[in-house]
């Protein structure tokens, strides 16, 4: 007979005893059930605590991700806000220097000295990606180096002017304010004083092409003698009488800002850049005037 096992139950409040006996096989049993369980328990445990801690190194390295993410797309706004901007001022220098380039005679700058697009896809054969950090100061780099090049050409090409038109080199910020000085609007020359279309036509001025209500200032202080529509072909036009028999002239504008008989100073709105008269687009008709004959106005640039 095999070897037995007795338990003893005891109910301390009615004194009642109750006896289980088990067999060796049956205690056996309950150990290994006992174990079983525990070890389970145990399992259950450790993958929890496993998978507790995995969720927050999960979260923790998303966090981290998402925080380099946003300071990586915060220097690309930076850098592609910089990038604009020098752009932006390559294409003024430009401009400025074609309008020199065609007051001196000399050819335009060429297409494939553009300045660089930030943000470009891939070289040929390559898949289009978003600009990265490098992507961008590469860019910048170019447009620096492309900006040294037209500060660089437009050095040259003031010093022609100066060479041609001794006169430039003492207008400017020294000039009297009633000679005309600098830029009346901010565009680029379009068309050159002198003859045009092959000799079969004088442009008594120079032509500036901008964007349509683009502000037009006055470039020296004067008395306004005329504003307003002309017959002439110049369709809204501004002429200011500089004393000393120098006047200019300001034609093809959108609308006139000022009237006849006002007084107006250096710099002050006196029209919008337009199309009206005899135009192709929107552009300003610029002339200077010596004692009612039209001189070439690049010395007053």
């Amino acid at each position: 007979m095999g070897k037995r096992f007795t338990l003893r139950l005891f109910d301390t409040e009615s004194d009642v005893t109750r006896s289980v006996h088990l067999s060796l096989r049956a205690v056996r049993m309950l150990a290994v059930g006992a174990g079983a369980g525990l070890a389970v328990l145990i399992g259950a445990s450790a993958l929890s605590v496993y998978t507790l801690m995995h969720s927050y190194r999960h979260e923790a390295e998303t966090a981290q991700l998402r925080e380099a993410n946003r300071i990586q797309q915060e220097q690309i706004l930076t850098v592609s806000k910089k990038a604009a901007a020098l752009e932006e001022e390559l294409g003024k220098l430009r401009r400025t220097e074609d309008g020199l380039r065609a007051i001196v005679g000399a050819p335009e700058t060429q297409p494939e000295d553009d300045n660089p697009q930030v943000g470009d896809a891939a070289p040929t054969g390559g898949v289009p990606h978003s600009a990265t950090t490098d992507d961008l100061s590469e860019a910048l780099a170019a447009l620096e180096r492309h900006i040294g090049v037209r500060r660089a050409s437009l050095d040259e090409l003031s010093g022609i002017v100066q060479k041609n038109y001794p006169g430039a080199s003492g207008l400017g910020g020294t000039a009297p304010v009633t000679t005309p000085t600098g830029w009346p609007t901010d565009g680029f020359i379009s068309s050159p004083y002198g003859l045009r279309f092959g000799g079969a036509e004088f442009h008594q001025g120079i032509d500036i092409a901008a964007d349509t209500g683009t502000p037009i200032t006055a470039t020296a202080d004067g008395v306004v003698t005329a504003a307003g529509w002309s017959g002439s072909g110049y369709g809204n036009m501004v002429d200011i009488d500089h004393g000393n028999g120098v006047m200019t002239r300001y034609g093809h504008a959108s609308a006139v800002a000022v009237t006849a008989g006002e007084q107006v100073r250096r710099g002050q709105i006196i029209a919008y850049v337009g199309s009206t008269g005899h135009s192709t687009g929107p552009h300003l008709h610029y002339e200077v005037r010596l004692n009612g004959q039209p001189v070439n106005p690049a010395p007053y640039l």
